[in-house]
């Protein structure tokens, strides 16, 4: 089981853009070069942080703030909001048991309740870590180092 990868490099734009959002215009471009991802790439992340009103790009100039507390942002708003699918692919049931086993004809009903509660507990333990927190973390790193 793992995160998508989407929702790391969105946290790392994240927090680049609360650390320098207000010195310096903030593009796809300059976070390409911290991530070390395509600016393609970056440009869509940013494009789903913005539909979901976690940031502001500005049109024409472009430069990315973010539109809410950190407080607001949660772990599971980023990674669901770059990866709707996220939860259902860290956690799901094989597609393709055979029917004519009785464990492959049986393995989704045997697994959709415990699975159901797992992905509740994740989101859950997701909905709990916020972006203020992890600027915290990130800020406390740096004085240590």
């Amino acid at each position: 089981m793992h995160i998508s990868n989407k929702c790391s490099i969105a946290v790392h734009c994240l927090i680049f853009i609360f650390e320098y959002g207000t010195e310096k215009k903030v593009t796809s471009e300059l976070l390409s070069l911290s991530t070390g991802c395509n600016p393609v790439t970056i440009r869509n992340i940013l494009s789903a942080l913005k539909k979901d009103g976690i940031i502001e790009v500005k049109s024409g100039t472009g430069g990315a703030t973010l539109a809410v507390p950190l407080s607001k942002i949660s772990l599971y708003r980023i990674c669901h909001a770059v990866d709707p699918a996220a939860i259902e692919k860290m956690i799901s049931i094989h597609g393709t048991p055979s029917p004519f086993c009785p464990v492959g004809r049986n393995i989704g009903t045997v697994l959709s309740q415990t699975y159901d509660t797992l992905k509740k507990d994740v989101i859950s333990s997701m909905e709990s870590v916020t972006m203020e927190k992890i600027i915290e973390d990130y800020r406390a790193l740096l004085i240590r180092q």
